[in-house]
């Protein structure tokens, strides 16, 4: 079992930079993968970016690609979100998540395959 618990949220102009921080809980947590997936009002969640267990692969969504970092410290066991030149699209709750058992370590972009999730951070970005 994993507890997550995300900060770092709030209300930045568009241009501007967040650092999201999830915590987790747990002897294990450096075997999961890691993700971080937000959900807008009226939309399904998506996924952002995650990181492998070792933090050697990464993924991340189209509309993020180059303006958003992910990071992990498995000595601390904490993820980062390092998010940049933010936009007004960007708004939504930001959700940490874990995948416990990745398949040959290989990242999972389905939600299905994140089984302990966070209670979210909410971002809101102004134009």
């Amino acid at each position: 079992q994993v507890q997550l618990v995300e900060s770092g949220g709030g209300l930045v102009q568009a241009g501007g930079s967040l650092r999201l921080s999830c915590a987790a809980s747990g002897r294990t947590f450096s075997s999961y993968n890691m993700a971080w997936f937000r959900q807008a009002p009226g939309k399904e969640r998506e996924l952002v970016a995650a990181v492998s267990w070792r933090g050697g692969s990464t993924y991340y969504g189209d509309s993020v690609k180059g303006r958003f970092t992910v990071s992990r410290d498995n000595a601390k066991n904490m993820v980062y979100l390092q998010m940049n030149r933010l936009k007004p699209e960007d708004t939504a709750v930001y959700y940490c998540a874990a995948d416990p058992d990745p398949h040959l370590g290989i990242i999972a972009t389905s939600r299905m395959s994140y089984n302990y999730w966070g209670q979210g951070t909410q971002v809101t970005v102004s134009s």
